[in-house]
């Protein structure tokens, strides 16, 4: 297939540049998407080059007579009265930006000052936030290749919706992943290299280059020039996370009893009972309920001061407590499809195709590998403790909360409710938890779900699991669930009696992020 776009000759050896379309659509170069870019400070090695994010502030753009603005990059309800309202697209003077979740704006139509989310907002100069048509909500820069498919392939989503994201193997170029539909095949999501030229110019196609990537996706918009579709729509943002219940439990999180309502119980957890509720009759949480006795209340404490501090998006938000009197309540961000185990025993889990899978497994790596990073250890990875919620987002819950459990039934010596058989083995006998203990769990974990649920080790009950683990045994691969030679040689990996021995969980994110099923091509080259 041709990418013929424009009658006039031209040398064949020279690239055919496309002019910015600034007139028209008012676009520029966007220094902020062709040079400035840094890998995510909590990934190391090979890893590194999968999270390129933009630098967010580089020297604080400063616009309209030395202001700082920002817009809107959807829109906000005032929790309390120190933050403000705004919409979509709404200009605001930033004022103070001395902490990190929260800054200080005058909204510059309301004339109204106060407190906004951090993350709901981007420099109006970026490209996060450009206006002209086609607006730059197409640029996603913190997707990665598997999030992005999920994303596109949304029912909501026509055939040629797209996004831009930061290119995973180079730090300067970018990836288009286009919705796309085929006979045979149905609806699938295409992938193309944006790759960048040394004077600052992108291309997909050697014969068509662009001064800006807002120039190449305009383009794009126009005509296919090879691609699978011309690029209709851009994908539609989920709305970004909430780290705190209001800005003023940013700095407190114990908050009154009264503030919150248990609606309906959603399950029973190590610890005690798990309700659905709402903050102040309006925003929806989780609710864990801990038994009396099941922990010191002073102790819950220091280890939840520690668990708050820990943020990422693979990983359940922890947002207050309320601990004046028992049951102590631990409010968190809720997941509308409850846990893994659940979702895929009884849920829409049953259903979900092998990529489904593949991508639960990489989420659970990358919240993992976010912990190694900070050298926590989970101590009870199992499916019942990674949520689920819309577009089959996975987050890990009840990180920590395992080291200070007194429930004597939760003992290694003692009591069924050991989860022994997501234990290894030096952490059950000699009480040896590590990172690598976690990354044994990891592997019980993808049996589970793989196999949709199914309890590991099926026929044998604990003491058994204890003594022919200790004599060699592990599981065999599963009968009847479809499961790749590699990736049960990966969990045979996790299950390597010498810890040292045992991946990483940067690698097992690398691995499963990288992970391509077999009918899928990596990525699509346009023909010149």
């Amino acid at each position: 297939m041709g990418n013929k776009c424009c009658s006039r000759r031209h040398d064949p050896d020279r690239p055919l540049v496309y002019p910015a379309y600034k007139n028209e659509a008012g676009f520029t170069a966007c220094p902020s998407l062709e040079t400035r870019y840094t890998g995510e400070p909590n990934n190391r090695g090979h890893r590194a080059l999968a999270d390129i994010v933009r630098t967010r502030n580089p020297g604080k753009c400063m616009t309209n007579g030395g202001r700082r603005i920002v817009k809107a990059l959807c829109a906000y309800t005032a929790r309390a009265d120190s933050d403000i309202s705004f919409r979509k697209g709404d200009r605001m003077e930033v004022l103070s930006d001395t902490e990190p979740d929260w800054w200080r704006v005058l909204h510059l139509t309301t004339r109204r000052e106060g407190l906004v989310p951090v993350n709901f907002v981007a420099e109006e100069s970026s490209v996060e936030c450009e206006e002209q048509p086609p607006c730059c909500s197409w640029f996603f820069p913190h997707v990665s290749r598997k999030e992005a498919d999920k994303l596109l392939l949304a029912d909501s989503n026509p055939r040629g919706t797209f996004l831009v994201r930061p290119a995973e193997h180079n730090p300067h170029g970018f990836s288009l992943s286009v919705k796309d539909w085929e006979e045979g095949r149905g609806y699938h999501v295409k992938h193309y290299k944006i790759k960048p030229l040394d004077n600052g110019g992108f291309y997909i196609a050697t014969n068509q280059t662009f001064p800006s990537l807002p120039a190449l996706v305009m383009s794009y918009t126009k005509n296919a020039l090879g691609l699978c579709h011309v690029l209709a729509r851009p994908c539609p943002k989920p709305e970004p996370q909430m780290w705190d219940l209001g800005p003023e439990l940013r700095d407190k999180w114990e908050i009154p009893r009264t503030e919150i309502q248990l609606l309906r119980k959603l399950g029973q957890g190590n610890f005690g009972e798990v309700y659905y509720g709402k903050w102040r009759n309006t925003i929806e949480v989780a609710v864990k309920t801990l038994r009396e006795g099941t922990m010191s209340t002073q102790a819950f404490l220091q280890e939840a001061a520690i668990m708050k501090k820990f943020r990422h998006k693979r990983l359940v938000a922890l947002y207050a407590v309320c601990s004046t009197q028992e049951p102590v309540y631990i409010v968190q961000e809720y997941m509308s499809k409850g846990s893994l185990l659940e979702f895929l025993r009884n849920g829409e889990g049953k259903f979900l195709q092998f990529e489904d899978l593949v991508y639960v497994a990489a989420q659970v790596a990358s919240g993992m590998e976010y912990l190694e990073s900070k050298l926590l250890i989970h101590r009870d990875l199992a499916a019942r403790n990674v949520l689920i919620g819309e577009n089959n987002v996975a987050k890990i819950c009840d990180f920590g909360l395992a080291r200070v459990i007194e429930d004597n039934e939760y003992c290694p010596k003692q009591g069924s409710r050991f989860p022994v058989k997501w234990t290894a083995p030096e952490a059950i006998i000699y009480g040896r938890f590590s990172i690598k203990s976690d990354v044994w769990s990891y592997g019980i974990l993808l049996m589970e779900l793989f196999t949709y649920g199914q309890i590991p080790y099926p026929g044998l009950h604990g003491k058994d699991v204890i003594e022919q683990v200790e004599r060699g045994y592990r599981m065999p691969k599963p009968v009847g669930h479809y499961l790749p030679d590699d990736i049960y040689r990966l969990m045979l990996q996790c299950w390597d009696a010498m810890p040292e021995k045992r991946p990483t969980f940067e690698f097992l994110n690398h691995y499963f992020e990288s992970f391509t099923v077999t009918s899928e091509i990596p990525y699509r080259e346009v023909q010149d």
